[in-house]
């Protein structure tokens, strides 16, 4: 079985090499952004023809929190639509029949109802802090079903909460908001800091899962039986939610990460910055039913997210 992962040397795309790499009988195809240029259709075209993968996880993506998306809007939706397109299709052309496609939680309505179940989708207006990042991730949904409905082909989306664990991207301006604490909360306890100020004004909700958990979720629903995918899901609604179900405010992770890092001063808010969606919480009710839960919790969670974040620290001199 020869396995494609696009997106290997990101932080899920990493974490499902390595569980991929654990199975007997699997070769794991990989190319760095170096070696093939996801956006250029011709490159992707010519390597899915040579290599020939029997499966597709489609993991390839720009990303970045509320900062990255104000600043980068342009960059971040055109990349994405672009390796989207390229690697759909021409997983296709090559005769690859089953791709998974890993979406966000931010494709849902910014006022959707909670916990976000699948038929939220396209149902109201999007978070106007991500909605070209979102906009792109629907698009790659719309893709998978449109060539599952033409094509006859099985490719299936899956849409994870807030991701976090070993492999994330703690750059101050351009990580999102649980490395972004980490290193902030690490940083002030290093100085003797007196306070550590978040943005916002703490009060929103998000979920997180760890992204070891995401990869098990991810190869759970990749070798689901077509009959099982199908029976749980539609034609036009073929994506499924992956998180832990429960969720915590933006001031009580921020707590959490300060005991974590042992940093004992003041954490005041900013409401001077954006707040971005006030509640963002999955409803995996749907793979539950399939026969998966997530089981790392957000405080053994944290500290191993941590622990990887001192291990690597020196890599994170900016």
């Amino acid at each position: 079985m020869k396995i494609y992962v696009a997106g290997h040397r990101g932080m899920v795309g990493s974490a499902i090499t390595r569980a991929l790499l654990a199975r007997e009988g699997v070769e794991v195809i990989t190319r760095t952004s170096a070696e093939l240029d996801l956006t250029d259709q011709a490159a992707v075209a010519a390597f899915m023809a040579e290599e020939r993968p029997d499966q597709v996880v489609l993991a390839a993506a720009k990303v970045g929190g509320i900062h990255a998306n104000n600043t980068y809007p342009a960059q971040l939706i055109y990349e994405i639509l672009m390796m989207d397109c390229n690697v759909i299709h021409q997983a296709y052309a090559a005769g690859v029949t089953r791709l998974l496609q890993l979406g966000s939680s931010c494709i849902y309505p910014r006022l959707a109802s909670q916990p976000m179940s699948e038929d939220a989708l396209l149902t109201g207006q999007l978070e106007p802090t991500n909605e070209p990042y979102a906009i792109a991730k629907i698009a790659g949904i719309k893709l998978c079903e449109s060539y599952n409905r033409q094509y006859g082909v099985d490719y299936r989306s899956v849409m994870p909460t807030n991701l976090y664990g070993p492999g994330d991207n703690f750059h101050p301006d351009n990580s999102h908001v649980m490395p972004a604490l980490i290193r902030r909360f690490h940083e002030a306890h290093e100085r003797g800091d007196a306070a550590v100020s978040i943005w916002g004004t703490g009060a929103p909700r998000r979920e997180f899962l760890h992204v070891d958990d995401m990869a098990a979720a991810s190869l759970f629903v990749l070798d689901l039986p077509k009959a099982a995918y199908e029976a749980n899901t539609s034609p036009m609604q073929s994506h499924i939610n992956v998180g832990t179900g429960t969720d915590i405010s933006i001031l009580e992770l921020a707590q959490l990460v300060a005991k974590t890092v042992g940093f004992e001063g003041r954490i005041e808010t900013d409401p001077t910055k954006p707040d971005g969606t006030p509640r963002k919480l999955m409803n995996v009710e749907r793979l539950k039913a399939m026969g998966w839960s997530a089981s790392i919790g957000l405080a053994d969670g944290v500290a191993d997210a941590y622990q990887w974040f001192l291990a690597h620290q020196d890599d994170m001199r900016t």
